[in-house]
Protein backbone atom coordinates (compact mmCIF):
# COMPACT_ATOMS: atom_id res chain seq x y z
CA UNK A 1 0.00 0.00 0.00
CA UNK A 2 1.45 3.36 -1.05
CA UNK A 3 2.25 5.88 1.66
CA UNK A 4 1.22 9.52 1.79
CA UNK A 5 4.35 10.90 0.12
CA UNK A 6 4.21 8.36 -2.72
CA UNK A 7 0.58 9.26 -3.34
CA UNK A 8 1.43 12.96 -3.25
CA UNK A 9 4.02 12.40 -5.99
CA UNK A 10 1.32 10.73 -8.08
CA UNK A 11 -0.98 13.72 -7.60
CA UNK A 12 1.78 15.99 -8.93
CA UNK A 13 2.77 13.74 -11.83
CA UNK A 14 1.71 15.56 -15.04
CA UNK A 15 2.09 12.35 -17.06
CA UNK A 16 -0.79 10.70 -15.22
CA UNK A 17 -4.40 11.22 -16.28
CA UNK A 18 -6.17 13.79 -14.13
CA UNK A 19 -8.72 11.18 -12.98
CA UNK A 20 -5.90 9.03 -11.59
CA UNK A 21 -4.35 12.08 -9.93
CA UNK A 22 -7.69 12.86 -8.27
CA UNK A 23 -7.90 9.26 -7.04
CA UNK A 24 -4.42 9.56 -5.54
CA UNK A 25 -5.48 12.70 -3.68
CA UNK A 26 -8.51 10.87 -2.28
CA UNK A 27 -6.18 8.06 -1.18
CA UNK A 28 -4.02 10.63 0.63
CA UNK A 29 -7.06 11.18 2.85
CA UNK A 30 -6.90 7.55 3.93
CA UNK A 31 -3.56 8.45 5.54
CA UNK A 32 -4.33 11.95 6.82
CA UNK A 33 -7.81 13.42 7.20
CA UNK A 34 -8.26 15.65 10.27
CA UNK A 35 -12.04 15.99 9.81
CA UNK A 36 -12.55 12.41 8.62
CA UNK A 37 -12.32 11.36 4.98
CA UNK A 38 -15.55 12.80 3.61
CA UNK A 39 -15.50 16.09 5.54
CA UNK A 40 -11.81 16.72 4.75
CA UNK A 41 -12.48 16.08 1.07
CA UNK A 42 -15.45 18.47 1.15
CA UNK A 43 -13.28 21.08 2.89
CA UNK A 44 -10.51 20.83 0.29
CA UNK A 45 -13.00 20.99 -2.57
CA UNK A 46 -14.72 24.05 -1.11
CA UNK A 47 -11.42 25.89 -0.65
CA UNK A 48 -10.03 25.10 -4.10
CA UNK A 49 -13.17 25.27 -6.21
CA UNK A 50 -13.27 21.57 -7.04
CA UNK A 51 -16.72 20.10 -7.59
CA UNK A 52 -16.64 17.06 -5.27
CA UNK A 53 -18.18 14.72 -7.86
CA UNK A 54 -16.05 16.01 -10.76
CA UNK A 55 -13.83 13.13 -11.93
CA UNK A 56 -11.61 15.43 -14.01
CA UNK A 57 -10.95 18.64 -12.05
CA UNK A 58 -8.30 21.11 -13.11
CA UNK A 59 -4.86 19.73 -12.13
CA UNK A 60 -3.84 23.05 -10.58
CA UNK A 61 -6.76 22.77 -8.16
CA UNK A 62 -5.65 19.28 -7.16
CA UNK A 63 -2.15 20.59 -6.44
CA UNK A 64 -3.54 23.46 -4.36
CA UNK A 65 -5.63 21.03 -2.32
CA UNK A 66 -2.64 18.72 -1.86
CA UNK A 67 -0.44 21.59 -0.67
CA UNK A 68 -2.95 22.56 2.00
CA UNK A 69 -3.18 18.93 3.12
CA UNK A 70 0.61 18.58 3.21
CA UNK A 71 1.02 21.77 5.24
CA UNK A 72 -1.40 20.49 7.87
CA UNK A 73 0.17 17.02 7.91
CA UNK A 74 3.67 18.47 8.41
CA UNK A 75 2.40 20.51 11.35
CA UNK A 76 0.63 17.54 12.94
CA UNK A 77 3.56 15.13 12.48
CA UNK A 78 5.85 17.69 14.13
CA UNK A 79 3.44 17.89 17.05
CA UNK A 80 3.35 14.10 17.31
CA UNK A 81 7.16 13.96 17.31
CA UNK A 82 7.21 16.46 20.20
CA UNK A 83 4.52 14.43 21.96
CA UNK A 84 6.52 11.21 21.61
CA UNK A 85 9.65 12.89 22.95
CA UNK A 86 7.76 14.28 25.94
CA UNK A 87 6.19 10.90 26.75
CA UNK A 88 9.62 9.23 26.64
CA UNK A 89 10.92 11.81 29.10
CA UNK A 90 7.89 11.40 31.37
CA UNK A 91 8.31 7.63 31.40
CA UNK A 92 11.98 8.09 32.24
CA UNK A 93 10.83 10.07 35.29
CA UNK A 94 8.32 7.41 36.28
CA UNK A 95 5.15 9.00 34.83
CA UNK A 96 3.67 5.97 33.10
CA UNK A 97 0.00 6.90 32.87
CA UNK A 98 -0.81 9.37 30.06
CA UNK A 99 -3.14 12.28 30.77
CA UNK A 100 -6.71 12.29 29.47
CA UNK A 101 -5.64 14.53 26.57
CA UNK A 102 -2.68 12.28 25.79
CA UNK A 103 -4.89 9.20 25.88
CA UNK A 104 -7.29 10.84 23.42
CA UNK A 105 -4.38 11.92 21.21
CA UNK A 106 -3.08 8.37 20.96
CA UNK A 107 -6.41 7.35 19.43
CA UNK A 108 -5.91 9.88 16.63
CA UNK A 109 -2.26 8.98 15.97
CA UNK A 110 -1.28 9.61 12.37
CA UNK A 111 -3.85 12.31 11.74
CA UNK A 112 -7.15 10.65 10.88
CA UNK A 113 -10.33 11.84 12.59
CA UNK A 114 -8.48 14.31 14.81
CA UNK A 115 -11.57 16.54 14.79
CA UNK A 116 -14.25 14.39 13.15
CA UNK A 117 -17.18 16.26 11.66
CA UNK A 118 -20.57 14.60 11.92
CA UNK A 119 -21.76 16.28 8.72
CA UNK A 120 -19.31 16.13 5.77
CA UNK A 121 -20.52 19.55 4.61
CA UNK A 122 -20.10 21.29 7.99
CA UNK A 123 -16.52 21.86 9.07
CA UNK A 124 -14.29 24.70 10.32
CA UNK A 125 -13.37 27.58 8.05
CA UNK A 126 -9.78 28.44 7.26
CA UNK A 127 -6.75 26.42 6.29
CA UNK A 128 -6.36 23.02 7.88
CA UNK A 129 -3.01 23.96 9.40
CA UNK A 130 -4.49 27.06 11.06
CA UNK A 131 -7.31 24.99 12.57
CA UNK A 132 -4.85 22.37 13.84
CA UNK A 133 -2.72 25.09 15.43
CA UNK A 134 -5.75 26.29 17.39
CA UNK A 135 -6.43 22.71 18.50
CA UNK A 136 -2.83 22.21 19.63
CA UNK A 137 -2.93 25.44 21.63
CA UNK A 138 -6.11 24.22 23.34
CA UNK A 139 -4.55 20.83 24.06
CA UNK A 140 -1.60 22.51 25.74
CA UNK A 141 -3.77 25.01 27.65
CA UNK A 142 -6.03 22.46 29.35
CA UNK A 143 -9.84 22.10 29.52
CA UNK A 144 -11.92 25.08 28.47
CA UNK A 145 -15.54 26.12 28.28
CA UNK A 146 -15.84 26.52 24.50
CA UNK A 147 -15.01 24.84 21.21
CA UNK A 148 -11.20 24.80 20.90
CA UNK A 149 -11.43 25.62 17.20
CA UNK A 150 -14.01 28.41 16.83
CA UNK A 151 -14.30 29.50 20.50
CA UNK A 152 -18.10 29.26 20.45
CA UNK A 153 -20.02 27.72 23.34
CA UNK A 154 -22.90 26.20 21.38
CA UNK A 155 -22.03 22.60 22.19
CA UNK A 156 -24.63 19.85 22.04
CA UNK A 157 -24.01 16.31 23.28
CA UNK A 158 -24.97 13.73 20.66
CA UNK A 159 -25.53 10.03 21.32
CA UNK A 160 -26.09 9.10 17.67
CA UNK A 161 -22.82 9.94 15.94
CA UNK A 162 -22.18 7.82 12.86
CA UNK A 163 -18.46 7.42 13.54
CA UNK A 164 -15.93 7.13 16.36
CA UNK A 165 -16.64 8.39 18.93
CA UNK A 166 -20.25 7.18 18.94
CA UNK A 167 -21.20 9.97 21.36
CA UNK A 168 -19.76 13.34 22.26
CA UNK A 169 -20.14 17.13 22.26
CA UNK A 170 -20.67 18.59 18.79
CA UNK A 171 -20.01 22.26 18.07
CA UNK A 172 -23.08 23.70 16.36
CA UNK A 173 -20.97 26.44 14.78
CA UNK A 174 -18.01 24.70 13.15
CA UNK A 175 -19.34 21.13 13.26
CA UNK A 176 -16.49 19.25 14.94
CA UNK A 177 -16.90 16.61 17.61
CA UNK A 178 -14.96 18.30 20.40
CA UNK A 179 -12.52 16.02 22.24
CA UNK A 180 -13.99 15.45 25.71
CA UNK A 181 -10.68 16.08 27.56
CA UNK A 182 -10.56 19.61 26.13
CA UNK A 183 -13.75 20.67 27.92
CA UNK A 184 -14.36 21.45 31.56
CA UNK A 185 -16.83 19.45 33.63
CA UNK A 186 -19.22 22.40 33.51
CA UNK A 187 -19.01 22.68 29.71
CA UNK A 188 -19.66 18.96 29.30
CA UNK A 189 -22.66 19.16 31.63
CA UNK A 190 -24.04 22.10 29.66
CA UNK A 191 -23.62 20.20 26.39
CA UNK A 192 -25.52 17.22 27.85
CA UNK A 193 -28.37 19.51 28.93
CA UNK A 194 -28.46 21.00 25.45
CA UNK A 195 -28.50 17.50 23.97
CA UNK A 196 -31.44 16.45 26.13
CA UNK A 197 -33.32 19.62 25.20
CA UNK A 198 -32.73 18.93 21.52
CA UNK A 199 -34.03 15.38 21.84
CA UNK A 200 -37.12 16.66 23.68
CA UNK A 201 -37.86 19.21 20.95
CA UNK A 202 -37.59 16.57 18.23
CA UNK A 203 -39.82 14.19 20.19
CA UNK A 204 -42.47 16.89 20.63
CA UNK A 205 -42.42 17.93 16.97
Amino acid sequence: MAGFRALAREVRNPRRHVTARRTSLRKCLERFAPYGHRATWHHLCARTGIIPEDRQPEPTRLITALEELEEARTLWLAYEADFAARRRLEKHHGIRQPSAVDDWHLRTWGGCDIMPCESPSTHPDGRLADVLRRLIVAMEAGPGSACPVCAQERLVWREDLHRYPAAGPVCEDCGIVVPVPLLTTEALAASRRAGRATVTRYAAA
